[in-house]
């Protein structure tokens, strides 16, 4: 699981201010945290972004235990 949030979640300090974002592209982690505590469903958030996977919102989740 570890090697799976290190592929999903990525820190570049060129990309949203270096804050932690989904597979480099300008999707902060915290923004899927935020949409997840607001009651959005993980097909929700897939519907608004559907560049993202199931797998990158799960990582977001995981990196967020971790901390």
């Amino acid at each position: 699981m570890v090697e799976s949030i290190l592929n999903r979640i990525t820190l570049n300090p060129a990309i949203c201010n270096g804050k932690p974002t989904v597979r480099n592209m300008r999707i902060t982690v915290e923004t899927i945290l935020q949409y997840l505590s607001g009651g959005d469903a993980i097909d929700e958030i897939i519907e608004m972004y559907p560049f993202l996977q199931k797998e990158d919102i799960q990582a977001c989740m995981s990196y967020n235990r971790k901390l």
